[in-house]
């Protein structure tokens, strides 16, 4: 039977990976540009705080590694793919609000820096990024793909692979405005442990900081949220095209 033909008009499937440090404003870049694109959006991220929930809820000492990884292999967890409402799902709960908490927060690390459960997590994310070049949410579109190592281990052959990153300040400044609402000197004391402790732990199984070949750093130290999403358009307009 011979194969169908292909649209020309259709667009290829579109895959966008950005990496970045903590506060360096991944997630909600990602989802905006994803939006912009029409793509599908994951946050992977969220899929070891999801793993590290699951951990705790199972009774499971996150310093025993074997038992965390056995825990996460079966997780039964569902990522939402859509930028508007990329809803988080373990076992049928609604987790996307209990991840993001200080404890999780505090624990995450311990599960993140697991060298079996980042060879499972990347699995899922491979699958998930495949599923979306050839159907589901996207229609095959594509999809952003934001966390650690997107551009070096999961998604290498990313049409664009962008390394989002800002300076110190800027980053502390931005994640005590997320989590206390303000962004004064006590607040970016407040956040200062969680955000550096949480870089310097993963930084020991993944490489975040610095570009590698072929990936283009945007620097968003000086620029507001509009001008961060339009540098990381123009690097997917330019790279996506060649």
């Amino acid at each position: 039977m011979p194969a169908a033909a292909t649209d020309p008009t259709t667009p290829a499937p579109l895959v966008v990976a950005i990496d970045g440090p903590s506060g360096s404003g991944k997630s909600s870049v990602s989802k905006a540009v994803a939006r912009e694109l029409g793509l599908a959006y994951l946050d992977t991220g969220a899929m070891y705080r999801a793993a590290t929930w699951w951990c705790v809820e199972q009774g499971v000492e996150l310093t025993d590694a074997d038992a965390v990884a056995a825990a996460v292999r079966v997780m039964p967890l569902v990522m939402g793919v859509d930028p508007a409402a990329p809803g988080v799902h373990v076992g049928g709960t609604d987790v996307g609000e209990a991840i993001r908490s200080t404890a999780i927060t505090a624990a995450v690390s311990a599960v993140a820096t697991n060298l079996d459960v980042r060879a499972e997590l990347r699995r899922l994310q491979r699958e998930a990024i495949d599923a979306e070049r050839t159907g589901g949410f996207s229609q095959g579109r594509g999809m952003v793909a934001e966390g650690r190592d997107i551009t070096t281990v999961v998604a290498p052959d990313a049409d664009a692979r962008v390394l989002l990153t800002a300076s110190e300040e800027a980053r502390l400044a931005r994640r005590a405005l997320e989590v206390h609402g303000e962004a004064g000197d006590a607040a970016v004391e407040a956040t200062r442990d969680q955000v550096l402790r949480r870089d310097q732990d993963d930084s020991a199984v993944s490489q975040f900081h610095v570009a590698a070949d072929g990936v283009v750093t945007v620097d968003s130290s000086a620029l507001d949220f509009a001008q961060t999403v339009e540098a990381v358009l123009g690097v997917v307009r330019e790279h996506a095209n060649r």
